[in-house]
């Protein structure tokens, strides 16, 4: 009896494929599933098997992490892309990107000037809560 089957390999990648191709843990490929990162089709034994965008879709979702989106933000990007992203797509997506982190980045600077003007943290916290700041 062998313990190898001769069935050919099932289409897709696994989660440890895509843990490998993304430089992320088999857990995490779980959790940006959860959040609809990405996506996965379900096997008839129902394991997961990802198309080949999963693993760059996470590498982008990690830089999209450093710029400071939450995973529900980034889902939320990656919902306007199609299932096989091209060059344009992803590049548009870089565009989106770099113009959130330049405005997270001017509302750091605009904080740091208030933190730097010498006003009382409380109403410094104020003038935040207005809106203004």
């Amino acid at each position: 009896m062998s313990l190898t089957s001769d069935a050919p390999p099932l289409p897709g990648l696994t989660v440890q494929d895509v843990a490998n191709e993304s430089g992320v843990a088999p857990s995490a490929v779980r959790f940006y599933e959860r959040y609809g990162v990405v996506t996965a089709s379900r096997t008839s034994g129902n394991q997961r098997r990802f198309d080949d965008s999963a693993g760059c879709r996470i590498k982008v979702a990690k830089l999209a992490q450093r710029v400071g989106l939450t995973v529900r933000e980034i889902a939320d990007l990656f919902s306007s892309l199609p299932e096989d992203p091209g060059p344009e797509d992803w590049g548009r997506l870089a565009g989106q990107l770099i113009t959130e982190a330049e405005t997270r980045t001017a509302d750091l600077k605009n904080q740091l000037v208030l933190l730097q003007s010498g006003a009382k943290l409380c109403e410094m916290a104020d003038h935040l809560d207005s809106g203004t700041g």
